[in-house]
Formats: C-alpha cells, structure tokens, sequence
C-alpha cells in the first residue's frame, strides 16, 4: 500500500494495559503507567494509532468476543480520561492448537501474521512500509517485520524474557525501549528524520 500514511501499531496487553494472563474483565484492566500519555503524543501528531491484540482465550473458552466489547470499551475510557484515543482495535479470537471450534483454526490474523495490521491499514490508509508495530512479545516483532513496518519491542508485560528469545531467534526489533513512552520518542524522531 504505498503512498499511505504512516500510523503506529500497538499490541495491547503487556504494551498498553498491565499483562495478567488472560484478561478476562473489565474492571482487571490497569494501564501501565505513561501509556496514554505516549498515546496522546501520537494523537498530538495526527497519527492513526491502531491496537492489534492475540485474544487466544475466545479460542480457549476463557472469554467470548462479546466479553471484548466491555473490556475494549474499558480500555478506550481510561486512555480518554487522559486525553488519549485509538482509532481501531483489531483482535484475532483464534488458536490454531489451543483452541475450541470455531475458534480452533490457522488464520491470517494471529501474529506473528500480519492480517490484524494489514486489515487496519486498508480501512485508515496507511502504509504498512511507512509505520511501526509496538510490543511486549516476539510475535509482535514478527508481524511488523511480515507487514513491512518498522518494530520497537517494549519491556513491560513479556519484554524481558521475549529479548532473549527475539536473540536466539535472530528476530531483531529496530529498537527496544524500556515502555511505551520511549517507543513512542524513538517513532516520533524516526518519522522527523
């Protein structure tokens, strides 16, 4: 898709909001601190920002997607609060092994595929080339690099243990940073540059 704009890709537990395992309700959710205010910095820039989230406990029978709605609209409240807002949230309910039916399938959507982003790049017009995806885990590194975009692994929720595992894997994100908030400066300076 060239000659879109850039925009920022976002996974959701473990970048934006506390990792706890399988969040399952609203009122569990917590942001990590500074996250909104890295998200309002975007905003402030006119940049689409995009969350897209594995939600593999559709597929485990943990939750279902009409338990999403309330979680997401939880999530959209807390970042308002503090000037912040998403213009899409895309999530893949699937799992190819732990799943149950018809939840248990290959998709196009679970990262480490890209099909989360590129589904959101054509509905906003952006350009997968031109943006970055933003994560606590090797899949999010892996779609990014599978879409084209750039990719800044966090160290909140998974990121510590994924920077090993990104290593043995020779999976190099452009930059690991230690929150949301630094991922965003390094975005922002690269789309400057």
């Amino acid at each position: 898709m060239t000659g879109g704009r850039a925009g920022v890709f976002l996974d959701r537990d473990g970048t934006i909001n506390e990792e706890i395992d399988f969040l399952t309700r609203p009122e569990d959710l917590r942001l990590i601190p500074g996250a909104a205010q890295a998200i309002r910095a975007l905003n402030l820039r006119e940049l689409p920002v995009c969350v897209i989230s594995n939600q593999s406990g559709v597929a485990r029978g943990l939750l279902t997607e009409d338990d999403l709605g309330p979680i997401h609209a939880r999530l959209r409240t807390l970042l308002a609060e503090e000037g912040a807002r998403l213009d899409r949230i895309d999530y893949c309910p699937h799992h190819p092994t732990a799943g149950l039916p018809p939840y248990a399938v290959e998709c196009e959507c679970r990262k480490p595929n890209p099909g989360m982003l590129l589904r959101g790049a054509r509905a906003l017009g952006i350009a997968p080339e031109r943006s970055f995806v933003v994560g606590d885990r090797i899949v999010d590194v892996q779609a990014g690099r599978n879409a084209g975009a750039g990719t800044v692994l966090v160290l909140t929720g998974y990121g510590p243990r994924s920077v090993e595992e990104c290593r043995a894997a020779g999976v190099i994100p452009d930059y690991i940073a230690p929150s949301l908030r630094e991922a965003v400066d390094f975005i922002l300076s690269k789309l400057t540059t």
